[in-house]
């Protein structure tokens, strides 16, 4: 009788099965993000392909390891099957259990500012019909921003309100963002910025108020994700960035 005839099912099926589960994984999360990346299919829809495509993922882990403790007691042909399912699972299971992580504690709001009361409106670009979806109310959203990013306020810059929109353009040109509005004249910046591989959209509103009778601009900025609940805390890291900037300009 052959040495394959004598191997434990469960640990060629196993292990077989893992490898199988490990390359699914792998494959499903990349068309869904290259796909979603041109717009081929909505954005969410490849997000949800990398978490479908990590949950593969997970499961080829653990049916890795197992097919691996039995290979261990029972060794078969099929060894290897059950480490390469280990070596292409870890590092994308890794990446999807850090990424929550990295984001820190944020809310699940989507839409970002320095002035609550008044937020720089949208003129060209439209804001989201669901905008509050997560919050249900404007008070409720005000609150929610409120407790989580109060560092986030108007800056006055020495500046008269067309330079701050200029520099805000050129600014904004150098990080990609695609300008939508450019009216110096009206103190008004409006733009796309594309996040991560898949290119999530973010819209940016910039409006420059006169101040020291046109001498000086007070600045505030508005960052929204298109789709959407939680922004992960892109919207305002990216605001106090673009603030950073725009005053040493």
């Amino acid at each position: 009788m052959s040495t394959h005839a004598n191997d434990p099912k469960w640990t060629r099926r196993i292990s077989t099965c893992a490898r199988a589960m490990a390359v699914a994984g792998l494959a499903i999360a990349a068309a869904g993000v290259t796909l979603a990346r041109y717009d081929a299919i909505p954005k969410l829809a490849g997000f949800g392909g990398l978490a479908f495509g990590g949950l593969l993922a997970l499961l080829a882990f653990v049916l890795g390891l197992i097919g691996l403790v039995l290979n261990l007691r029972h060794p078969t042909p099929t060894r290897g099957r059950a480490v390469l399912a280990l070596v292409l699972s870890l590092p994308f299971v890794a990446f999807m259990v850090t990424r929550p992580a990295l984001s820190g504690t944020v809310p699940a709001i989507h839409d970002i500012t320095t002035d609550l009361a008044n937020p720089p409106a949208f003129t060209k670009l439209p804001l989201r019909a669901d905008n509050l979806t997560g919050v249900g109310t404007v008070d409720n959203w005000r609150s929610i921003h409120a407790a989580a990013y109060g560092d986030l306020k108007p800056v006055r810059i020495a500046r008269a309100p067309a330079q701050v929109i200029a520099d805000a353009a050129r600014i904004a040109k150098a990080q990609g963002w695609e300008i939508a509005v450019e009216d110096p004249a009206a103190g008004r910046l409006e733009a796309t910025a594309s996040v991560s591989f898949i290119r999530f959209h973010d819209d940016i509103a910039v409006r420059a108020t006169p101040a020291d009778n046109g001498a000086a601009s007070v600045v505030d900025v508005r960052s929204v994700s298109r789709v959407g609940v939680s922004d992960m805390g892109v919207n305002a890291k990216r605001i106090r960035a673009f603030l950073k900037e725009l005053q040493g300009a």
